[in-house]
């Protein structure tokens, strides 16, 4: 399913990614690609998905603020997706998931930093979604999660696209793309 997504994605929207990157004349972004680049960060849930490399071409597509904005929506939905769905699960569930004794701590760092780790997770790899998980199933307050990884994603996405914007970026996409997913 992963590879048909990736596969699929790269047919529909290959050519015009390929065509911003290396500068092609009349390479543009579409009206509603920037919806599919929401999704596809949404998806980094499910499927490890190089959000920080996403990010960076966001703002090698729409600029540094347009681009920031579309990655700061599509890192919140996210994290939101992780945590939604990990929290609609019962008790039980998240007993059977993470044991008595996992659910016993996960509480308790939650509830004494949660929010700082939310917040500082947003730059790490595969680690945002899965602690995004984790409150859901602790139950970390919605009000404090929520705000944490409005304080997280934002800063983030608003870097890297600022970091594909730049001019050292337009010089050297495949570069500056590798550098962002690494």
């Amino acid at each position: 399913v992963a590879a048909g997504l990736m596969v699929g994605a790269f047919f529909l929207w290959g050519e015009v990614f390929e065509g911003l990157l290396t500068g092609r004349e009349g390479a543009s972004a579409g009206r509603w690609d920037w919806a599919f680049v929401v999704v596809l960060l949404m998806l980094d849930v499910f499927l490890p998905i190089p959000a920080t490399a996403v990010l960076t071409s966001l703002g090698m597509a729409y600029g540094p603020w347009l681009g920031g904005a579309i990655g700061a929506l599509g890192t919140f939905c996210a994290g939101s997706t992780g945590y939604v769905l990990c929290r609609f699960l019962n008790e039980r569930a998240a007993r059977f998931l993470i044991g008595e004794r996992g659910l016993e701590l996960g509480r308790s760092f939650f509830a004494q930093s949660g929010g700082w780790v939310i917040v500082v997770s947003r730059w790490m790899i595969i680690l945002p979604e899965l602690l995004s998980c984790f409150a859901g199933l602790v139950r970390m307050p919605p009000r404090e999660y929520f705000a944490a990884l409005l304080c997280g994603v934002v800063p983030l996405s608003f870097t890297y696209s600022f970091l594909g914007a730049t001019e050292w970026a337009k010089d050297n996409p495949w570069l500056v793309l590798a550098l962002s997913a690494a």
